[in-house]
């Protein structure tokens, strides 16, 4: 059984379900928790209405945190929205809350498989995650920059007018304003992509600011990372060890942020790390020395 639990049923929550409920995948199971339980019960209803004509055949309902003592991956959409003007950062202390009882009721059951973090600020709050439920890090992910890493190829794709499966770039480091693309390793096939700084200085803030921009013009981002998150989820469930740019723990730094990651059954198997420029090197150092300031500010207030 491939079940999945889902706490956090807003835009970014319902658009990775109903990704589940019409494409094809494994999951076998679909679980919706929200302190709305009206609302949930409605999302649930309409969903099933829906799998009448997809090609999914799976189990869904509104549900309670019991049900994550057997659920194979447990994804966090839940927590505050980023308002106009806001950060990712400015969610920190809305969202530690909500998280410490979110994990406090999923600790009392018997989980024990993958927990899958969408809610921002992402690298903080998959760190917090971590914390809270003591599992091995392997098994905390975040979806990271997948988003902005498609938000790049799309762009890229679109400038070479080839497919975006066919562009291999990667958006690394905070999944967010630090966040860097380390174009050295950039390809087209099997071709570098050859750009001058100013363009590629104007994609890379397209790329930083599309958030923004979506906000600021329907309020919310949710359809693209509903996709990143089925797309995790289909490489832990299937087990096919897909190269993603999720949010994986990093040692050396005791923190997470997004490189290259090697993602199954068991979460975030490898770590890639780039062969980088000198300036490249500098500037995800930057990332990770901010990420690693924030994530130990915020770990320090849980009680």
């Amino acid at each position: 059984m491939n079940k999945v639990v889902l706490i956090g049923c807003g835009n970014v929550g319902m658009s990775y379900a109903y990704n589940i409920v019409t494409t094809s995948n494994s999951v076998s199971e679909l679980v919706l928790i929200d302190v709305r339980k009206e609302r949930v019960e409605g999302e649930a209803l309409d969903l099933i209405h829906a799998s009448a004509y997809s090609n999914s055949h799976l189990k869904i309902k509104a549900g309670s945190y019991e049900d994550c003592n057997n659920a194979d991956i447990v994804c966090i959409c839940a927590g505050r929205n980023q308002e106009v003007g806001e950060t990712r950062q400015d969610l920190i202390d809305k969202n530690l809350a909500v998280f410490e009882s979110i994990i406090n009721e999923v600790n009392k059951t018997n989980f024990n498989g993958i927990y899958l973090v969408a809610t921002n600020p992402l690298d903080v709050m998959t760190a917090i995650t971590w914390k809270l439920s003591g599992f091995d890090h392997k098994k905390v992910i975040g979806s990271g920059t997948t988003l902005d890493t498609a938000r790049l190829r799309s762009l890229l794709a679109s400038r070479y007018n080839v497919n975006p499966k066919s562009v291999h770039a990667y958006v690394i480091g905070e999944h967010g304003d630090s966040e860097m693309i380390p174009w050295s390793n950039a390809t087209i096939g099997l071709n570098k992509i050859m750009l001058s700084d100013q363009e590629k200085s104007a994609i890379e803030k397209e790329v930083r600011n599309s958030a923004y921009d979506i906000i600021q013009k329907k309020g919310n981002t949710c359809y693209g990372i509903g996709v990143c998150l089925m797309k995790i989820t289909n490489a832990i469930l299937g087990d096919t060890n897909e190269i993603l740019s999720i949010s994986s723990y990093n040692a050396d730094h005791d923190c997470y942020f997004s490189m290259p990651t090697v993602v199954g059954s068991d979460g975030a198997e490898e770590t890639y790390f780039l062969e980088m420029t000198e300036e490249e090197h500098k500037q995800i150092s930057e990332s990770v020395s901010f990420l690693e300031k924030v994530t130990h500010e915020a770990l320090s207030k849980i009680k």
